[in-house]
């Protein structure tokens, strides 16, 4: 069952997210980006208060992704990514991610904390941030 409402075409754009962001991390990493994008969507807090479909979360500004303004992120979705995106939309989770709201790619290691949110670990490059369950108990 959805744990986020959508339809084809709003699955094609998390698909189209999850491949911009980390196709090089592989499926795992595009999972990962995914479990951001739906938790992004679940949470009523923090930055994301007003966000309550995937079409929002992706192109949310400020506080979006990068991915959207490149032209790779505008190529048609693929099969394979399409069931990757179904996947996270359906609830699957995958540490360091599961209750991640945010990540990027520092040039060396992962600070601790990002705009005051905890390093929950690493995953190639990306570095993965969660809040406490205090600022956000919907995820």
């Amino acid at each position: 069952m959805a744990v986020v409402k959508s339809n084809t075409k709003q699955m094609e754009l998390l698909a189209r997210l999850m491949r911009a962001e980390a196709e090089g991390e592989g499926e795992l990493g595009m999972l990962m980006v995914g479990n951001v994008g739906v938790n992004r969507v679940r949470a009523a807090c923090l930055d994301f208060k007003n966000i309550r479909t995937l079409e929002e979360m992706v192109f949310q500004s400020p506080g979006g992704f990068e991915a959207t303004q490149k032209s790779y992120f505008y190529q048609r979705a693929r099969e394979q990514d399409k069931r990757l995106a179904q996947r996270v939309i359906n609830g699957e989770r995958f540490h360091p991610a599961t209750r991640s709201l945010w990540f990027f790619e520092p040039p060396g290691e992962c600070p601790a904390q990002w705009y005051n949110q905890w390093n929950t670990g690493r995953f190639k490059s990306h570095c993965f941030y969660s809040p406490s369950t205090a600022d956000c108990p919907e995820i």
